[in-house]
């Protein structure tokens, strides 16, 4: 799927909550982006999900005591196998003993092991509300914090705080796990289509779907910058606001520029991956009849986001995208290459208009002298601009 987490050993430590049932397909999500997974569990977890469900999932033995072959000085010790902790799900009894220094439980001795051996640690709370919702919790959760272990907010629903979504704790884990190079530095990404109103119905938009702009989005929180995500959150669909960015809703061409200009007031890099609708047009106040023999509407032309952006921040890092519809790739080059020239960009991701909304892509990343291709998921080649991004303004 993508190398989000490639050559990392994840040590997942599984509680006593019924969230453990969704914990063969957590440990699945995270092979497939690359990890090696070893799991852990408490008593209480094996209640929940039996141990071999887990061995299948992980490919490997799971530790369910802590035995004279000191399991959690093997996984999480100062040389140990593990680069991360996961513990997914995170009880309240789980979070208040490791707050504590308890070490009862398989998993509650791995994490004081890691604490101790400064090994990432990432926990993905579930409980019912007022659990979480307990001062003495939410007490444990804070010093816990303090002490550099990252969280992944539960959803709250029906009275649960349910566990994260699998890909808000694979961003997660590989944010704590691998390479920060991003570490410090705020972007801020554009992503999706556009709307302009024609009434209060109608709208002119095109068929971006939004999928590049969140996989960059997403990398980039990966590989450790603070990320705001600016997209029409309606016309996102299932996907949503990511949890791994601050999201500004917005729907107009009008509306994403101006959003860019105050997001990018003390941000460290733009990438433009939003298809920004070109034109717009005067609303009309009421929903225009349908019927009517013909209807001519008058285009006008919206400012360039990129263009406005680079006039109000000279020295901004800025990354664009450019799609195309005709031409080979010498065409996308030239294209993006004037693009580039003219709004003085760090480089352009340029593709084939056809891959909107698919899955997988083919891009050029162009720089002024050279071009190199890309293909494959999106949020590998999210990965290819974070990384790209990091060495232009390392």
């Amino acid at each position: 799927m993508s190398d989000l987490l490639a050559d990392t050993n994840v040590a997942l430590g599984v509680s006593g909550s019924i969230a453990a049932v969704k914990v063969v397909e957590l440990a699945h999500e995270l092979r497939r982006h690359g990890a090696s997974v070893r799991a852990v569990v408490t008593d209480a977890a094996t209640g929940i999900l039996h141990p071999w469900a887990v061995e299948f999932a992980t490919g490997n033995d799971v530790v369910t005591e802590i035995t004279g072959r000191v399991e959690h000085v093997e996984l999480c010790g100062r040389d140990g196998w593990a680069d991360v902790l996961l513990l997914a799900p995170t009880t309240a009894n789980t979070v208040g003993k490791i707050a504590a220094a308890v070490d009862d439980t398989p998993v509650t001795t791995c994490a004081t092991t890691a604490l101790g051996a400064d090994v990432p640690v990432v926990c993905a709370p579930a409980m019912h509300e007022p659990m979480y919702d307990h001062p003495g919790v939410l007490a444990a959760i804070e010093r816990v914090e303090s002490w550099g272990v990252a969280f992944v907010d539960p959803r709250v629903e029906e009275g649960k705080a349910k566990i994260a979504t699998e890909d808000a704790i694979v961003t997660a884990v590989a944010r704590a796990a691998g390479d920060r190079p991003l570490a410090g530095r705020r972007v801020v990404v554009t992503s999706g289509a556009t709307s302009e109103r024609v009434d209060t119905v109608r709208v002119l938009t095109n068929r971006a779907s939004g999928r590049t702009g969140r996989a960059v989005a997403r990398a980039l929180a990966a590989r450790g910058a603070d990320v705001t995500l600016l997209h029409d959150a309606s016309a996102a669909g299932d996907a949503g606001d990511p949890p791994w960015a601050d999201v500004v809703d917005v729907e107009s061409a009008a509306e994403m520029t101006a959003a860019a200009v105050e997001a990018c007031a003390d941000a460290d890099a733009l990438v433009s991956a939003a298809a920004v609708s070109d034109y717009t047009v005067e609303p009309a106040a009421e929903k225009i009849r349908s019927g009517e023999a013909s209807l001519t509407l008058d285009l006008s032309p919206t400012p360039k986001l990129l263009d406005t952006v680079r006039e109000e921040y000279p020295d901004l890092a800025l990354v664009g995208f450019k799609a195309e519809s005709e031409g080979d790739d010498g065409t996308l080059v030239d294209r993006a290459r004037a693009l580039r020239d003219r709004v003085d960009l760090a480089f352009v991701v340029a593709n084939d208009a056809s891959v909107m909304g698919a899955a997988d892509t083919r891009a050029l990343v162009v720089r002024a002298d050279d071009h190199a291709t890309y293909a494959g998921s999106k949020l590998g080649l999210g990965l290819r601009v974070a990384d790209e991004l990091a060495a232009e303004i390392a």
